[in-house]
């Protein structure tokens, strides 16, 4: 029988983990990704960290680490030429999944639904779903105004400090029926090395999922995206420290703290069980290993606790 893992993840981080993971433990896989950053553009609903995810675990991400292989830029050219402000490019196969997406939206059907008839259509062995099939946004703070997370990131550059960030529609937002099943069923359940605040914050404000993680018999285990005391990419600093923590190891394990059972990172933290190991994510090989060690601490401390020592 397979391995039943739940990763939760947002961002390239969470999606190389997966396709570590991938390779460990193949249809047992579930993936809950971030959908606080989603945009609606071009006609298309475009559904950023579950489509990366997908692209990593279907083996056709490009090498720029975002968007199709090989993909083309033949729409988006066209727009430009006829005075449109292209500040969200997407590549024209990319742009297809999300127009075709948006009609399916249209239509009646759910966002979860959409993502699985592109894992189907992707041929994936795992599943990617949805943190909640109600809108979630992030808005953030910063220069003076209030913006969506993709303009701050894409036209504000990420530059400024973050004054304050909103979460619209997650008060009215649910987990979906198969994300909580899968988090029951669990083996083991995995944050990926993703942004804490932006990328799996979103994840554990959707009302029920914090609790469901928490009643759940598996032990669950944080990676972090800390890499030699440096954030690898993004502005995960500039929310980090937002929210009062440390850009650190520590800092990661303050965001998760009550909810984790253990931390993967490649420093010690203090009151914590840590698998201390090189966490860099370079290639293939890397990513698998990763995944695989991390898997087996997860193991490990769910034996512990069998043992009579207790989880969370």
């Amino acid at each position: 029988m397979s391995k039943r893992v739940v990763v939760l993840a947002g961002g390239t981080g969470g999606a190389k983990f997966a396709r570590g993971m991938l390779d460990v433990c193949a249809d047992g896989l579930t993936v809950i990704a971030n959908t606080a950053d989603d945009i609606e553009i071009y006609g298309a609903y475009v559904s950023p960290d579950p489509d990366l995810v997908t692209f990593w675990l279907a083996d056709r991400i490009d090498e720029r680490g975002w968007g199709l292989r090989d993909d083309t830029f033949a729409v988006m050219d066209g727009l430009r030429e006829l005075g449109v402000d292209v500040w969200f490019a997407l590549g024209d196969r990319d742009l297809a999944i999300g127009i075709r997406r948006a009609q399916r939206l249209a239509e009646g059907a759910r966002l979860s639904e959409t993502l699985s008839e592109l894992g189907a259509a992707f041929g994936l062995q795992a599943r990617v779903l949805p943190m909640s099939d109600e809108p979630v946004r992030t808005w953030v703070h910063a220069n003076g105004g209030w913006m969506p997370f993709q303009e701050f990131m894409i036209r504000g550059r990420a530059e400024g400090p973050v004054q304050d960030t909103q979460l619209r529609g997650a008060g009215e937002a649910l987990p979906t029926p198969a994300a909580l099943a899968a988090i029951a069923a669990a083996h083991a359940i995995i944050i990926g090395p993703s942004n804490p605040v932006i990328s799996i914050g979103p994840i554990l404000t959707v009302p029920e999922m914090r609790q469901a993680l928490i009643d759940s018999p598996a032990p669950i285990v944080a990676v972090s995206p800390i890499v030699g005391g440096e954030v690898l990419k993004g502005p995960t600093a500039a929310f980090m420290r937002w929210a009062g923590h440390d850009a650190s190891t520590e800092g990661i394990a303050a965001c998760y703290a009550g909810l984790i059972d253990g931390l993967v990172a490649d420093e010690p933290v203090a009151g914590l069980p840590v698998l201390q190991t090189d966490t860099l994510m370079s290639d293939a090989a890397s990513r698998r290993r990763v995944a695989s060690e991390t898997l087996m601490f997860a193991e490990g401390l769910a034996v512990a606790s069998s043992a009579g020592q207790s989880l969370r």
